[in-house]
């Protein structure tokens, strides 16, 4: 195992006349919007164009690179030419992956070889113009004159080629992968191609990359015969004429026509992990004939229900695009990853039989997602939050390593570090998702107790945190944040063991939770490293990320700065260490107006600078609410409108740093509805500025949140009261019972700040307590 680091439809069903609902009169129904596919996929957001169902595991869509960092997905759009159409893709991860069963429509000569970004002529890469790109919906007309367009179904990818007159093949490039320095050894093995009697073609491989030993298979289908098939082994090396099949390592067929032009040529392709059967058995149940405009409608209509749960008024048109944008990318990942037939491989990567109702998923990105956008799911997704809270459970329960890291194609990879899966399921059971909690704690408290567990993977350091409170810094890599993130996954766990029952557990994790402290030194009021002999590192600098800049690292992917603000369960704890409200106030200041100067060695990752704030990286995203826990909520207001409309915009380069499975985007989509979870195991949102002057939110069959911001415009961010319902709310929180109940929550805003939500009574609660 490897462990590594690394932005139309908003319509939906007819609404309901608020009159009734909102005290002050009705209003009209909020304005539909559509959502722009390209947003994120320049700059670093590492988002894909392609066509794909919500939550498919089918991502058919264009490859414009597979060998630099701004291509994790496959594509950048500053790109000028398309390699293929590859059935797999990643949305906004740090590290690349997938890429499968890549289709190259070609004209003239054949060209096994994809030639470079700066040449692609000298391979079968190809410039490209009028390029479109709508849910479930891609298209692109190629330099050599092919259209292509591309839809897909849940387990398959469709597509449909028109070709001028003359000949033309089809390549199947089964080499194909994402490539990276870091690279080691054979990457791709066991790889096989055959043509079957009916002209199926079939192909398995395993890929020794990110997800090391996943397994691919598929079954793709032609509307028309070719002419002649050619195969190619590896080295390129052409198999005897007349051969039906190929295998070694990178392995690639040809598929010639005569006459390529007239009827379009379709394509059809099944995937699955487990076997070739299971991608036939995507085929049969999916695509029987040749669907391709009835795909496009069902995915068409899938989307707009998908996406028509929120509903938006006010803003600007641009805002509006954005908002749409963001739930399209809160709707790609996890992905599907069970068979037509329930069949899926586990994390003991053996073959399992899913229930009907919990089927197995893939790509839980957990480090990033646990903050926003599993919350997020949770009110407008209940049902899916179902699925994959059961899905979680079954994966920690069948994983030799306990609760998932960052599981891909039902390989642990270990990527990041703590175990968030345990906040997703805390979180989970908090806000009533009906699963079998206790099923998963045998195997979390191996995780969480287990000195067997204490070194391997994302768990480096444990032994330390046992016996110190803290992972030193001269020991072990990324040690201040281990601290950090181990103690918030023991508050978590605690909140789970309560669950199973195992309350001595839950007693010893909660205490250890405030494990936290000991790398935050209240004497100069930062997250600092600490050495295994208790004492500090001298030379602090919070710009730096580590002691030892060409060795160690201290800090997973952020610096002192950002670290020092990454408590997120025990805020009131984190106030008191560093002297009371006004002392935390000033910190928070002083994070939002540093010099945003980052060291030589700052990974890509740490982006989207406001002073040393970092929004286009995760770990410090709750940061701008925190004011309201020390008293000063209008600075919270103030500091969240304006990420809002400085971190996003409606442009490729419109996700201010990786999109990391729709994280970036829920916090917008959240923050933009006028709450957050900086918490999310509390089950409680703290209140912010909302964006839009009216929303509504489908968050059960037959309830409906509305959220209304009255006086709001770009100038008057800041909260002046608040109704629940109709009644005053003093509160600067609401929890998450209340909202899924539906109803009106009405926010008066203004252009000068308020007390709202200022005293102590009225602060958010955090390690299970308010203070009074």
């Amino acid at each position: 195992m490897v462990t590594a680091n690394r932005r139309q439809l908003l319509g939906g069903a007819g609404l309901s006349a608020l009159a009734a609902a909102i005290p002050g009169g009705a209003y009209a129904r909020p304005a539909a919007g559509k959502p722009d596919l390209f947003i994120g996929t320049g700059g670093h957001g590492h988002t894909y164009p392609g066509a794909v169902l919500p939550f498919g595991m089918v991502q058919i869509g264009p490859d414009t690179d597979n060998s630099r960092w701004d291509s994790c997905s496959g594509y950048h759009k500053g790109d000028s030419s398309i390699m293929g159409f590859s059935h797999t893709h990643l949305s906004g991860t740090g590290i690349g992956d997938m890429l499968d069963v890549l289709v190259v429509p070609a004209r003239g000569p054949l060209k096994l070889q994809p030639g470079s970004l700066e040449q692609p002529e000298t391979g079968y890469r190809q410039r490209y113009v009028d390029e479109v790109a709508e849910p479930g919906y891609y298209r692109v007309q190629l330099a050599n004159g092919v259209a292509v367009e591309l839809t897909a179904t849940e387990r398959t990818g469709l597509h449909r080629y028109r070709f001028p007159a003359g000949p033309g093949h089809i390549l199947i490039d089964f080499a194909h992968r994402t490539i990276d320095s870091w690279d080691k050894g054979v990457v791709i093995d066991q790889a096989s191609l055959a043509l079957e009697e009916d002209g199926t073609l079939t192909g398995s491989r395993s890929v020794h990359r990110w997800a090391k030993g996943r397994r691919i298979h598929f079954a793709l289908k032609l509307s028309r015969k070719p002419d002649r098939v050619a195969f190619f082994g590896d080295g390129d090396a052409a198999a005897p004429l007349g051969a039906r099949s190929v295998a070694g390592n990178q392995l690639k067929v040809a598929l010639f026509f005569d006459e390529a032009g007239g009827a379009p040529i379709l394509i059809k392709t099944g995937i699955s992990a487990v076997d070739v059967a299971g991608a036939k058995g995507a085929l049969a149940a999916e695509a029987p004939g040749w669907p391709f405009d009835t795909a496009r409608r069902a995915a068409r209509a899938r989307w707009a229900k998908q996406l028509g749960c929120v509903r938006a008024e006010g803003g600007t048109p641009a805002q509006r695009t954005i908002l749409a944008s963001a739930l399209y990318h809160c709707f790609l990942s996890p992905t599907l990853f069970t068979d037509h037939d329930g069949r899926y491989v586990g994390m003991d990567r053996a073959v399992h039989q899913a229930p009907a109702d919990s089927p197995a998923f893939s790509t839980y990105s957990t480090w990033d997602t646990y903050r926003a956008f599993h919350p997020l799911l949770t009110l407008i997704q209940p049902e899916r939050a179902t699925m994959f809270a059961r899905d979680l459970i079954r994966q920690t329960q069948q994983s030799p390593y306990g609760p998932p890291v960052w599981q891909l194609q039902g390989v642990e990879t270990g990527t990041m570090i703590g175990w968030h899966s345990v906040v997703i399921l805390a979180e989970a059971h908090a806000k009533g998702i009906k699963a079998d909690y206790a099923a998963a704690w045998p195997n979390i408290r191996r995780r969480a107790f287990d000195r067997a567990f204490a070194d391997t993977d994302a768990s480096l350091g444990r032994g330390y945190y046992y016996d110190l409170g803290y992972v030193p810094a001269d020991k072990i890599w990324e040690s201040v944040s281990r601290t950090q993130e181990y103690a918030y996954d023991d508050w978590a766990m605690a909140a789970l063991a309560d669950a199973a029952g195992a309350t001595d557990d839950a007693a010893v994790l909660r205490r250890r939770s405030g494990n936290y402290r000991n790398v935050l030194d209240p004497t100069i009021g930062f997250a600092r490293p600490r050495f295994a002999d208790g004492s500090w590192w001298q030379d602090y600098d919070p710009i730096q990320l580590g002691h030892a800049p060409d060795k160690y690292r201290d800090y997973t992917e952020t610096n002192g700065w950002q670290a020092t603000v990454l408590n997120q369960h025990d805020v009131y704890g984190l106030i008191a260490h560093f002297g009371g409200d006004a002392a935390f106030e000033r910190k928070l200041d002083a994070l939002f107006t540093a010099p945003s100067t980052l060291p030589r060695n700052a990974p890509p990752d740490i982006s989207g600078l406001l002073g040393q704030y970092a929004h286009g990286n995760e770990p410090d995203q709750h940061a701008a609410y925190l004011y309201a826990y020390a008293g000063a909520p209008w600075k919270t207001q103030a500091m969240v409108r304006r990420l809002l409309t400085e971190m996003y915009k409606d442009d490729p380069d419109g996700v201010i740093g990786n999109d990391d499975c729709g994280q970036t985007s829920a916090w917008f989509v959240l923050s933009a509805l006028g709450f957050y979870p900086v918490d999310p195991v509390s089950a409680v949102y703290v209140l912010g500025s909302p964006l839009f002057d009216r929303v509504e939110v489908d968050v059960a069959p037959g309830r409906t949140l509305r959220v209304v911001a009255r006086g709001n415009a770009a100038d008057r961010p800041y909260v002046q009261s608040v109704q629940w319902n109709g009644r005053p709310w003093s509160r600067n929180w609401i929890a998450h019972a209340d909202l899924v109940k539906g109803g009106t929550l009405t926010f008066e805003m203004g252009a000068t700040p308020s007390r709202f939500g200022a005293a102590k009574e009225d602060r958010p609660p955090s390690f299970g307590r308010i203070p009074i």
